[in-house]
């Protein structure tokens, strides 16, 4: 079916349930947050580095599932498509009740890297799917709208379950260095692991029944259009993918970006922590960097294209990074907290700006291009690891560690918005 062709209604109903999608990324991929910690404490992990693992999981499902979930859409259709991812997270978040069960750290893992299976074979129908879903010409608007039903799920999802899950978390420490005996221990630890039970039976209920609505709704199936006779297309077809530096670049840019993205909204509860901040208060921080992403993108549907370029945003943003990262290293306590927090705004319009970029030009080449883009989603695998081992060597520490991973970075997608989106074109 061509776009043309889907009615205004049926257009408002479709753009409601892919809204109701990117609700459904943001509330689970930003639960991270929460995770970290209480795995930490539940399955009794030794440092900051094993912890970070749930970070690691779940994004790099993305380096290794973007290219087959770009074959699987062609057999399935956009529909099924999301349907079946669905259905691969309903399956991921199941396995939290073994996992919780036996406190096992590596059933978690699990059941995390199914969950990003699924959410990269969303995320590879959706973002496509949003974009061509109507004009071309508006899609920059129908994307932040997306990206503000992703981040308001993301301010969300972690204050519910940090207090379903961290509500008495300080209580519960005291109880287990007071308590010399390993039956005891075991039976706190139990006791706190069974509270991850009850929201992830929810959750899975919620998916299950996304994916029945998503496979039985009227959603239109958009076919890709034609290739054009334009001899830029034909030149396209012709070259190899390795013939874009400009495209590279932009997979740089999205690794650099969402590394830091989930640093900033993940690991800024351990940063508080680090500056002995207690728990009670930290559980709440990585909704803060998420206002701050929301503010980012109401300022982008207010004035791009009106009044700035989606390449002038990105070089906004780069350099707001940058001056962040300097001011979260020279200061400590909460002032510091407010700058991690508002990195959040940083890196609100990096995807909408760099992926145009990025997939800007290559003709037939693009559905590999954005599959590439969709693969860079595993810096937030990466980065948040890398801070966690750097802050562990002795003369760097937290604060150290956490500009060696974020200063550099805005630095790269800054040279891409100036000059490195331009390269081979």
């Amino acid at each position: 079916m061509n776009t043309k062709t889907i009615s205004k209604e049926i257009n408002t109903k479709a753009i409601f349930i892919i809204g109701v999608l990117f609700f459904i990324f943001g509330f689970i991929t930003w639960l991270n947050g929460t995770l970290i910690p209480f795995l930490k404490i539940i399955c009794e992990l030794q440092t900051d580095t094993q912890a970070f693992f749930v970070v690691t999981a779940s994004y790099m499902a993305y380096f290794f599932l973007a290219i087959p979930a770009s074959f699987i859409l062609k057999k399935t259709g956009y529909k099924n498509g999301m349907a079946f991812g669905l259905l691969i997270m309903t399956f991921g978040t199941l396995i939290f009740l073994p996992a919780a069960s036996s406190r096992n750290f590596s059933f978690f893992l699990t059941g995390l890297f199914l969950q990003g299976a699924g959410l990269a074979l969303l995320q590879t129908a959706a973002n496509p799917y949003i974009s061509i879903l109507g004009p071309i010409e508006s899609a920059a608007k129908r994307i932040s709208i997306m990206g503000i039903s992703n981040k308001l799920a993301g301010v969300i999802s972690p204050l519910i379950l940090s207090t379903l899950l961290l509500g008495n978390i300080e209580s519960v420490e005291k109880k287990l260095i007071n308590n010399s005996s390993l039956s005891e221990k075991t039976l706190i630890l139990t006791e706190l692991a069974n509270k991850i039970k009850v929201p992830y039976i929810i959750m899975a209920v919620i998916l299950f029944s996304l994916a029945v609505l998503i496979f039985r709704s009227a959603l239109p199936e958009i076919r890709d259009s034609k290739q054009s006779n334009n001899t830029s297309e034909i030149n396209a077809t012709t070259k190899s993918i390795f013939y874009y530096p400009h495209l590279w670049l932009g997979v740089l840019s999205i690794f650099l970006y969402v590394g830091t993205e989930v640093l900033a909204g993940d690991a800024i509860g351990i940063y508080g922590n680090a500056m002995g901040m207690p728990f009670n208060e930290t559980k709440y921080f990585t909704s803060f960097t998420l206002s701050g992403m929301l503010i980012g993108y109401i300022f982008g549907i207010l004035t791009i294209p009106k009044y700035i370029s989606q390449q002038g945003a990105l070089k906004l943003c780069a350099l707001l990074g940058i001056i962040l990262s300097i001011a979260i290293y020279l200061t400590n306590g909460y002032l510091a907290i407010f700058f991690i927090a508002m990195l959040g705004l940083s890196n609100s319009l990096m995807w909408p700006a760099i992926f145009p970029l990025a997939i800007d030009g290559l003709g037939s080449k693009t559905k590999i291009g954005a599959a590439l883009l969709i693969m860079g989603i595993a810096g937030g695998a990466l980065i948040p690891l890398i801070f966690a081992t750097l802050k562990h060597i002795p003369h760097i520490g937290y604060k150290l560690a956490f500009f060696l991973c974020i200063f550099p970075a805005y630095s790269i997608i800054l040279f891409f918005s100036i000059k490195g989106f331009k390269i081979g074109k």
